[in-house]
């Protein structure tokens, strides 16, 4: 069954949704007047909601901020009690007269019980399940009081470990004991190796009150059932609560520009009392298509679903709808095993990041930081994004700025490296948590795929985890027959019934990173370099069919740091430095190992810091052109990690305040839909042209210099034709002859592409490591100035009169906000540069504050 789900060609012919909600925040009552206690303490305090009983207790200063210094230790003990929040409020009794009042819990964080005025209305035992519950039997008219009782998941779990007499193989829960793998709940909480343990607890996300009379909408499924030119086929399969049974009408419209509505259908349903399944099939003609980011536009229709009762509305829906398909082809082929995306037809290569979520306290994650990293992901050339396993399923308006932007999403389970209960009660909850997001998210039309896991496959086979943790063969067998019913069973029919035609795969990778052989199969997660400390010139040779993750760390810039940390704490193997690197094993000393292996040793802490994103940098460019030079055999690049969920050092593009790192400004370049490339293969220096969706003539400039700018030799290839997403060499030349028995450290190549005699994409390639070129101190000329139409943007113009590689723009006192649109750079001898640079402050202030940095200021 599961050999067929991974080698068939899957087509997904559905459409999707984008729910539009109000400002809620603002105007939901349900949101306002808590408090919070701990159970145990019986002292009422006020609580924000959503929230967290951390962040309750930092807004009371009750704990130091656990994100500064070594306080992480200091607040263990919050996940040990038993935690309460409640409300109070007065009912109209005229609201008492309505058919229905409910309540709706997006997301209580993880096993809570809710009283209603005393009354047990519900208990919930998974973080990632939203419940509805129609309460108005307990409702008076008056005072009432909703009271939810947080019971600690430490305490809670404890009994399970004990009855099952074995220690599951979670390595990343930084606790004594693993109990993560029992609590349905966000798996990094417990601790990963890029950041810390802070098992929360509390409302998550937001509740909500609701009154309505004889019946309301549920769900809306957009099923697209047959797409061509000349129209779409579709079905809006609608869910309906009736508290009245009768005659209703279900009417569909397109809301289109000026507020017309076009009539797309109208039924006449009988509704019985409770839920309702009603198909509603119309069509949209001559469709405009959803295209990811790079290949067109992201066309929604705005479609609106109203529900009548005696020719009156009583609800009414908007969705956003976009049409297009996807298929995800795994199959074997000649090379191997097949792993790519087609959208609408046509094999896209992936461009992207693994995404974490953006902070431990995940109610501080607000639409505005959302949006950014969207911007962000645009900025830097993405088309998807994975979800990764070891998080959350991400709230409506994360799925729906990937569908604004046209960043598709790969969506992971919420499992990664570990094995898992197998018991009822645990399948069952699992089988609801699927159902319930699998039906939130089927409708956007970013998301392309499901994935089971992260990395418990390949775990099983490769990680020594029987051995190591000593099961017995009963033991063994047990826990992975488990994980056939989880994973080969139980998600792929949920995704089956609820999502059909979905691609799913039960674990990411398919594929080791051990053996030739591996790199010919599927999808594949490379650590060679990093964990396995390879070099990087190792990407270069270890090239899989789709590249899910690799990455190497790097330190955040120094304004992040001295949000967590002082001047005494300015040394990479500090306490603090060292609490804030969650993978100390290897960690800072193997940043340091490789910063030693191809740059000469910096002077400072701080030039540490800068010299570790260069190296990450510089490192992971090398990985991101390999993938793209080696399409149409590797179509997916997708490196670790995106984003940061506190502030440390980590394998992220972006640190946790939104700061882009070197790697980011790398990979915005690597990631353009023209990139020219240059590597050595066989002792020639090979010069490609990698294309996304450009076609036309470009002029390929070629030249090698000495370090003073002195051109050594020139070639010009002029008119060279490119094709839509291709990769093809139009250059290459013996190194030797090229070098003509100078000294590699002391020599420039790089490469041009011109259109219509203008300077395009260009990349430098450097013959010898870093460390071994005698580089002198640059004199860079600066000037800043501001178009005065544009208040928010100041240009810097920087010229230099010898070659400044990895050059570093900063401000004193810097804001999250304040972006340059180009840094970690390098500048020619004689070359002028001018940057944008996103800030409110004025170019003279601007002038004062910029520091620059180069690989030469780094040194001893």
């Amino acid at each position: 069954m599961m050999r067929y789900l991974l080698l068939t060609v899957t087509i997904f012919l559905s459409c999707f949704t984008i729910h539009v909600y109000a400002q809620e925040n603002a105007a939901n009552p349900m949101l306002t007047g808590w408090e919070f206690s701990r159970v145990d303490e019986g002292i009422w305090r006020p609580a924000t909601v959503p929230g967290t009983v951390h962040t309750d207790l930092l807004a009371q200063k009750l704990i130091p901020d656990p994100f500064v210094g070594t306080n992480e230790k200091a607040v263990q003990w919050v996940d040990k009690k038993d935690w309460q929040y409640r409300k109070r409020w007065k009912q109209r009794k005229q609201d008492l007269n309505f058919d229905v009042i409910e309540l709706e819990f997006q997301g209580l964080d993880t096993y809570a019980d809710v009283y209603l005025n005393n009354h047990l209305v519900l208990q919930s035992v998974n973080m990632f399940v939203s419940h509805t519950i129609n309460v108005k039997e307990w409702l008076v008219a008056g005072d009432n009081e909703l009271r939810i009782l947080f019971r600690s998941p430490v305490k809670q779990d404890m009994p399970q470990f004990l009855r099952d007499s074995i220690i599951y193989p979670a390595g990343n829960d930084a606790s004594d004991i693993p109990l993560s793998i029992y609590a349905r709940k966000a798996p990094y909480h417990y601790g990963w190796d890029w950041g810390p343990r802070l098992v929360t607890s509390g409302i998550w996300r937001p509740i909500h009150l609701r009154m309505w009379n004889k019946a309301s909408i549920r769900n809306i499924w957009w099923q697209q059932q047959q797409l061509d030119s000349l129209k779409a086929d579709m079905q809006a399969v609608v869910t309906v609560e009736a508290a009245v049974a009768g005659a209703y009408t279900l009417q569909v419209q397109e809301q289109q520009a000026g507020g017309k509505q076009l009539q797309l259908a109208t039924l006449p349903v009988t509704l019985n009392a409770g839920a309702n399944t009603v198909n509603v099939p119309f069509s949209i003609k001559k469709p405009m298509l959803w295209w990811p980011a790079g290949m067109g536009t992201q066309t929604l229709y705005t479609l609106r679903t109203t529900l009548l009762s005696n020719k009156k509305p009583i609800d009414v829906r908007k969705d956003a709808v976009g049409l297009r398909t996807i298929e995800v082809v795994n199959k074997p082929d000649s090379l191997g095993e097949s792993f790519f995306v087609k959208v609408n037809g046509r094999p896209v290569f992936m461009k992207g990041a693994n995404y974490i979520p953006q902070d431990n306290f995940l109610p501080r994650v607000t639409t505005k930081k959302q949006e950014k990293l969207f911007n962000d992901m645009v900025e830097s050339h993405f088309n998807m994004v994975r979800v990764w396993g070891g998080g959350i399923y991400e709230d409506d308006n994360f799925y729906s700025l990937a569908d604004e932007k046209g960043i598709l999403v790969w969506q992971d389970f919420m499992f990664a490296c570990t094995l898992y209960p197998s018991d009822t009660a645990f399948i069952e909850n699992v089988k609801q948590e699927a159902a319930d997001n699998i039906k939130r998210l089927r409708n956007h039309p970013s998301l392309a795929l499901w994935c089971g896991n992260n990395e418990v496959a390949v775990a099983i086979k490769n990680w020594g985890w029987q051995s190591g943790y000593a099961y017995t063969a009963t033991q063994w067998q047990r826990l992975l027959k488990g994980y056939e019913l989880l994973f080969k069973e139980v998600l792929p029919k949920q995704v089956q019934e609820l999502n059909p035609g979905t691609f799913y795969f039960h674990s990411s990778p398919i594929s080791n990173w051990g053996t030739k052989e591996d790199f010919t199969k599927g999808d594949n997660h490379y650590w060679g370099v990093w964990h396995g400390m390879e070099w990087f010139e190792a990407f270069n040779t270890h090239i899989p069919r789709f590249m899910s993750e690799y990455g190497f760390q790097s330190f955040p810039a120094m304004e992040t740091i001295n949000t967590f940390a002082t001047k005494d704490d300015y040394d990479i193997f500090s306490n603090v430095m060292q609490s804030h690197q969650k993978s100390p094993a290897k960690g800072n000393t193997a940043i340091k190992t490789y910063m030693l292996h191809y740059y000469k040793a910096p002077k400072d802490f701080p030039s540490f810091v800068y010299l570790s994103q260069v190296l990450q940098a510089e490192g992971m460019k090398v990985a991101i052109e390999t993938h793209r030079r080696a399409m149409p055999y590797c179509m997916g690049t997708l490196y670790w990690q995106l984003n940061d969920c506190w502030p440390g050092a980590s394998w992220s593009g972006m640190d946790y305040y939104g700061r882009w790192k070197a790697l980011q400004y790398h990979v915005k370049e690597a990631f353009k839909p023209r990139l020219v490339s240059n590597v050595i293969e066989n002792g020639n220096l090979n010069t490609y042209i990698v294309t996304d969706e450009y076609q036309g003539l470009v002029d390929l400039h070629l030249m090698v210099t000495d370090l003073q700018g002195n051109v050594i030799w020139h070639k010009e290839l002029n008119e060279i034709r490119l094709k839509n997403n291709t990769s093809e060499r139009f250059h290459a030349i013996d190194t030797a002859k090229l070098l003509q028995g100078r000294n590699p450290a002391m020599v420039i190549f790089y490469a041009q592409l011109r259109i219509d005699n203008k300077n395009m994409e260009r990349n430098i390639f450097y013959f010898a490591p870093a460390k071994d070129m005698n580089l002198e101190a640059p004199q860079l000329d600066i000037v800043t100035s501001k178009v005065e139409q544009n208040n928010d943007v100041v240009y810097i113009r920087l010229r230099s009169d010898k070659l400044a590689r990895s050059v570093c723009l900063t401000l004193d006192n810097s804001q999250p906000s304040e972006h340059f649109e180009e840094n970690y750079f390098d500048l020619l001898p004689g070359e002028t540069k001018t940057i944008r640079l996103q800030t409110k402050r004025s170019p003279v202030i601007i002038h004062q504050a910029l520091k620059i940095t180069t690989l030469f200021d780094s040194y001893k």
